[in-house]
């Protein structure tokens, strides 16, 4: 068993995930993009060690992360050999396309089931602690696929249920379900919410803490907008960079549409904090109690560092939250 520093947990805050007795950091580390691509193992496990050492217990995947899909699992189970099982919190989610046919996606009890047996062994483990519907399935009934989550907690395949990508009625339509037939509870619903993309504030913080399911926010940094990345010109070498003449369109669509220009001036407010932009919007994240973690992705334990900042910083004043606010509200 690998060695991990003494006064990790003293590095991090911890959330408590609704009315559970789940607790999550603040930070939680996912798997979806880069980490989990061939090649890239013993970055993954430095990142995965540089985490913990730091507080954060927290690793989340989904049977489709790769690529190739399935692959993360992959990665991430020989890791998890030689870390403490007992202190973390590892999700897993089915729900997307993973094989051909009507069961190799969406949200039947067949998908599900098979999905997570399929995740299991792939990780090495007998259990996950979280395991997520990924997407609400427009032609399953929600009966189904509710009453599938309920029987893999009872088998003990998973100890928390939870959603990913519900709107507002399609979760309020998940908690009258479990309530009505009395299902194993949504421990944790996992919406996107950055600084542009605030959906969640109008549709799901309200009902989620009323019924005491937590927030676990992906896409913090909105794919890389909410960041210094791509403000100055497109990186060559960036994930859209890399894309060529369509990398091209969408930094000029963003350019034209008045993005960038928010960001930079979002920018100018994280550099009065002596902050990156990144940090602010992850800051700005989990702002409200109601948001339980704020999930990222990084390529390295330096990028690592500079999300672990952003928590440890002071507040944002009610000064600082009115001016951001005014440049987002400027954006809608």
């Amino acid at each position: 068993m690998t060695k991990f520093e003494d006064d990790r947990y003293d590095r991090m805050t911890y959330r408590r995930c609704g009315r559970s007795g789940l607790k999550l950091p603040l930070l939680s580390l996912g798997f979806w993009q880069s980490l989990g691509e061939p090649g890239h193992e013993e970055t993954c496990r430095s990142v995965m060690y540089h985490a913990f050492d730091n507080g954060i217990t927290h690793f989340d995947l989904a049977n489709n992360y790769g690529p190739p899909a399935g692959n993360s699992e992959k990665v991430v189970g020989k890791i998890l050999v030689d870390m403490p099982r007992e202190e973390l919190i590892v999700s897993t989610k089915a729900g997307f396309y993973m094989w051909p046919g009507p069961y190799g996606e969406w949200g039947s009890r067949k998908n599900l089931i098979a999905s997570l047996d399929q995740s299991l062994k792939r990780l090495g483990l007998d259990y996950v602690d979280i395991f997520y519907h990924h997407r609400p399935d427009p032609d399953t009934p929600l009966e189904e696929t509710m009453g599938a989550l309920d029987h893999i907690v009872r088998q003990g395949k998973a100890l928390y249920a939870g959603v990913s990508n519900y709107r507002g009625e399609q979760f309020a339509a998940a908690l009258t379900t479990v309530q009505r037939k009395q299902f194993a509870p949504i421990t944790i619903h996992q919406p996107s919410y950055s600084m542009i993309n605030r959906w969640i504030e109008g549709e799901l913080l309200a009902p989620a803490s009323l019924a005491g399911v937590g927030i676990m926010a992906f896409c913090p940094l909105s794919g890389g907008v909410v960041t210094d990345r791509y403000l100055d010109g497109l990186p060559e070498g960036s994930r859209w960079g890399r894309r060529g003449e369509d990398g091209r369109k969408w930094h000029a669509d963003r350019e034209a549409d008045g993005t960038w220009s928010k960001m930079r001036q979002l920018r100018e407010v994280a550099q009065t904090r002596g902050q990156t932009l990144a940090q602010l919007a992850l800051q700005w994240v989990v702002r409200d109690p109601r948001v339980t973690s704020a999930l990222i992705g990084v390529s390295s334990k330096e990028q690592l560092d500079e999300n672990l900042a952003a928590v440890r910083a002071p507040e944002l004043s009610a000064d600082e939250l009115h001016v951001i606010d005014r440049i987002l509200a400027d954006q809608e």
